[in-house]
């Protein structure tokens, strides 16, 4: 029998057994329903027993079957906001490749990195890392994905051997996603975990201890020396004994002089990219310590909290569709044509991961686990860290990373006073390692997006975001 056939009857037969034999919580056969489907779907993910798109489907089948929600409220979690974020994103992806700025952008990294694979791979992670710091790592690996696909094609011209191409081109897009998870962890603004930390600190203690400066103390030397290890290892798994591409050091200079001065389809792309960055950037409050910005979503007073970085997205992408083209009359500078391509698996893989993390909440699966932590007493500060580190980490992988820091911060407001420690001895490091899904397509936006390439293995990703 193949592999695949095994891992299909294996993994629900496991899940089966699971849910008749065991139970986790006396009285809530939930929870051990969660925790069985939980494994079914890491299985099938982590083998590919069939396509992951297929995976995701499951929610929406077993959730309602098992009693932990309705399909009504599964459906929900197929349709989330940041599927809405993917989608505008997308569009503004499309647009910049279809007037070619894609191909100015990643000429002029290349000119000024060399055409060495490990500094072309350093400047796109360095790019990505510096990006993330301010706008969110969806937004930042979108905006980033044509221009590094058009490098990966620069670079493919060059180079003979397919397996070296095929590396180089698994560096570049693993070293997309996880650099703009890593820049993520550098400021208060940078991930969703961040923000939910700094407000969950406000609510409890109310002290200025924790600002957006404090924050950058410790958030960019740890985030920058992790960019630098996944630059390395990166480096050392795909790159190091690769063909080198024979390329002229002025090869990248007379390129971009073929594309001509920007016309103006370029122009008006690179502006609304820019706007779509800022209003990324600036749509919550910052604090910088000495001054507060209130973000530019104050003005809609309180209707604020309706709107999201989705919200930037889709203006952006109506705004590229209203916009008429000079040189190809009677057009705008996008068109349902090239809409068209937009992934749809890529849209259920989200999906599923959405789902999957609202059953860990509402099975009461998740503070099942993060509850097993109040054995952790006995045990000295850096081994709890270490543990508690490690058990979000993987909770991450399969639940957002929102969903996981979500859950843990009751638990360790509750263990501190007990333990007799500072409270951010415990809640820097977990909210750190929620950011931390490296290993999974679906364990964070960025990746779910590279995967969605079609260029990268789940193996690949999985061995390399071990070690991250």
């Amino acid at each position: 029998m193949k592999a695949n056939n095994v891992h299909r009857i294996a993994a629900p037969l496991t899940a089966i057994l699971i849910w008749i034999f065991a139970d986790l919580v006396p009285g809530r056969p939930e929870v051990t329903a969660m925790a069985a489907i939980a494994l079914w779907m890491a299985w099938w993910w982590m083998t590919e027993a069939v396509h992951l798109a297929v995976t995701s489907l499951l929610p929406f089948l077993l959730f309602p079957l098992l009693g932990i929600a309705s399909a009504k409220d599964v459906a929900r979690d197929y349709m989330d906001n940041i599927i809405f974020l993917f989608i505008g994103g997308f569009i503004l992806a499309f647009a910049i490749e279809r007037w070619n700025l894609h191909k100015r952008i990643a000429l002029r990294i290349l000119m000024a990195v060399g055409t060495k694979p490990a500094n072309i791979l350093l400047g796109v992670m360095l790019t990505s890392y510096l990006l993330s710091m301010w706008i969110s790592n969806t937004a930042t690996v979108m905006m980033l994905l044509a221009a590094v696909f058009a490098l990966i094609a620069q670079v493919e011209i060059h180079v003979q051997n397919e397996k070296d191409r095929n590396k180089m081109a698994t560096a570049l897009l693993i070293g997309l996603a996880y650099s703009a998870t890593i820049g993520g962890l550098a400021t208060l603004v940078g991930t969703p975990t961040n923000m939910i930390f700094y407000r969950a600190w406000k609510d409890n203690f109310g002290t200025d201890e924790v600002n957006f400066y404090s924050w950058m103390q410790l958030g960019l030397p740890v985030s920058f020396l992790l960019l630098l290890f996944t630059w390395w290892l990166l480096n050392f798994l795909f790159i190091r004994k690769n063909e080198r591409p024979q390329i002229d050091r002025h090869y990248f200079r007379d390129e971009l002089k073929k594309l001509g001065p920007m016309r103006f389809e370029e122009k008006y792309v690179l502006a609304v990219f820019t706007m779509t960055a800022l209003l990324w950037f600036t749509r919550n409050p910052i604090d910088f310590g000495a001054f507060r910005f209130k973000g530019w979503a104050s003005l809609f007073g309180e209707y604020a909290a309706y709107i999201e970085d989705s919200t930037v997205a889709i203006f952006s992408a109506l705004i590229l569709f209203l916009t008429p083209s000079l040189s190809e009359k009677g057009t705008s500078l996008i068109s349902w044509k090239e809409v068209e391509r937009l992934p749809f698996d890529i849209i259920l893989l989200f999906g599923g991961g959405f789902a999957l993390a609202s059953g860990f909440e509402s099975s009461g699966l998740g503070t099942w686990m993060a509850g097993h932590l109040e054995g952790l007493q006995h045990l000295s500060l850096p081994v709890m860290i270490a543990v508690i580190c490690i058990t979000i980490a993987l909770i991450s992988e399969f639940a957002s990373n929102v969903a996981s820091i979500q859950l843990m911060i009751p638990i360790l407001l509750a263990l501190y006073k007990p333990l007799g420690i500072p409270p951010l001895a415990l809640l820097i490091p977990a909210t750190m390692a929620a950011s931390l899904g490296f290993m999974m397509p679906v364990a964070t936006a960025p990746n779910t997006i590279v995967y969605g390439s079609r260029r990268i293995r789940v193996k690949d990703m999985y061995r390399t975001g071990f070690w991250v």
